[in-house]
């Protein structure tokens, strides 16, 4: 934001007035979507395969994709910044990927046996990451279920530590405190362990310690709570779940330092930054190696994949037998496939550099845009990742993402939409380009950007 400059207040009543507007324009543009919610919902709940694809108005169903670009069930063409929640970080149907997954299933797509692109992968993995060892499941969640479950073996205890409004999927021991409401969520400095759902053992949640981001003496206190039971804290290095919070200097070596000085391992949910902000993630981005890495989404090519890297003593369990770590979809020869060649010929130190180009014109337009029409908003941007938050400061918390302006957000999706550009819907407002995206696509963006800007001051 230039130095004259500072933000002022968003009238309501422009924002209701523009999402009227836009709400009436994307719904005139999307009738078959509309058509197929409605079909699907007599055979599936919110007419969705996973809850967070049920969007208002409802949800946009995509028919293909290449490129840069997808296509909606309407023909609509949308720039695509989506990707999957973050998976699809080589862009859709990349030519190498179509390739290797169609030269790999003209052979056999699976045969709960290990094949050379495991092995190939799992060495790229140690390269990037600085963990030697790694085994593979489906998804994040599995992820972060065998980080839990390696913890709790490694040092024998059950209790887990995790970060206030941080998503870890949907396994019970992680289901705490993912967006917990005012009413219930307790004192910042100790917030309350709340279960996201119903359906999650009372046993389960009494085993989680909830403490918020960017606080290392709250985290003391949560251990000192709890002396001698905590296995591990996870985090996110960046939480990605509430827009982007970046780790304020040193509090991720703290983070480490605390954990082991309690005797407690330190985990890495990097499947969101993983490959995305840098070649080793935040491992490598930040500089700070933890126990356990949990991997997912953009490792695969577009196809499920998850890893879980660590320490040779606590993945040592494994092949010990101490702990069980299965699946028979794990490093299947189809993800192996997709997952080899993304590493290994797509995600290079060019793709990298792309990203940071393709973020530089991000950040530069939005920041320009929010300057001139003085608004209360900041974007952040870091490798193949990005977002706006509609707060003028930097948020350092849960606590913090709450004062952003949801209905802005809302606002912000349906005008994206409207103008040819997919966003991941809901007020984080996160965004994943790819190495097929051009400067022309980011672009686009920030010019509908601009766009409404303009409007919420007229």
């Amino acid at each position: 934001m230039t130095p004259s400059s500072s933000p002022k207040a968003v009238n309501p009543s422009r924002i209701a007035e523009l999402t009227e507007r836009e709400e009436n324009s994307f719904k005139a543009a999307r009738r078959k979507s509309l058509e197929l919610v409605e079909r699907a919902r007599r055979y599936s709940p919110g007419g969705v395969p996973s809850s967070f694809q049920d969007s208002p108005p409802f949800p946009i169903f995509i028919d293909r994709g290449k490129g840069s670009l997808v296509w909606d069930a309407d023909g609509n063409e949308y720039v695509d910044f989506h990707n999957g929640f973050g998976v699809n970080v080589v862009g859709h149907a990349h030519p190498r990927i179509v390739d290797a997954v169609s030269q790999r299933i003209a052979h056999g797509s699976h045969f709960a046996q290990p094949g050379e692109d495991f092995v190939v992968v799992a060495e790229e993995l140690a390269s990037r990451f600085g963990l030697p060892q790694w085994r593979f499941t489906n998804s994040g969640t599995e992820s972060t279920l065998d980080a839990v479950r390696l913890a709790r073996g490694f040092t024998g205890r059950e209790g887990i530590m995790k970060i206030e409004a941080t998503y870890h999927g949907h396994h019970d021991s992680l289901m705490v405190s993912v967006e917990p409401s005012p009413e219930k969520m307790g004192p910042p400095e100790a917030p309350n362990a709340v279960p996201q759902s119903e359906g999650i053992p009372h046993a389960v949640v009494e085993l989680v310690t909830v403490v918020p981001f960017n606080d290392l003496a709250a985290a003391e206190a949560g251990f000192q709570r709890r002396p001698g039971q905590i296995a591990c804290i996870i985090v996110e290095p960046a939480m990605m779940n509430v827009g982007i919070v970046m780790p304020e200097s040193g509090y991720l070596e703290g983070l480490r330092e605390l954990a082991h000085r309690h005797g407690a391992l330190l985990v890495f949910d990097e499947v969101k930054t993983g490959v995305t902000i840098a070649p080793g993630g935040a491992t490598d981005r930040f500089g700070v190696t933890p126990d356990i890495v949990c991997l997912a989404k953009a490792i695969g090519g577009g196809l499920p994949c998850g890893a879980v890297g660590g320490r040779e003593d606590i993945m040592a369990l494994i092949s010990e037998g101490r702990v069980s770590q299965m699946g028979t979809f794990n490093g299947n020869a189809l993800t192996m496939a997709a997952s080899r060649v993304t590493l290994t010929e797509i995600l290079t130190p060019m793709a990298y550099a792309h990203f940071d180009a393709l973020g530089e014109i991000l950040q530069g337009g939005l920041d320009r845009m929010i300057a001139d029409h003085e608004l209360p908003f900041h974007a952040i941007t870091m490798g193949a990742r990005g977002g706006l938050t509609y707060r003028a400061e930097r948020v350092r918390n849960y606590r913090d993402y709450l004062e952003t302006d949801k209905s802005m957000a809302y606002l912000s999706w349906l005008f994206q939409s409207n103008r040819g550009v997919l966003m991941a819907p809901g007020a984080e407002e996160n965004w994943t380009v790819s190495v097929q995206h051009s400067e022309g696509d980011v672009q686009r963006f920030v010019d509908n950007f601009g766009a409404l800007a303009k409007e919420l001051r007229d």
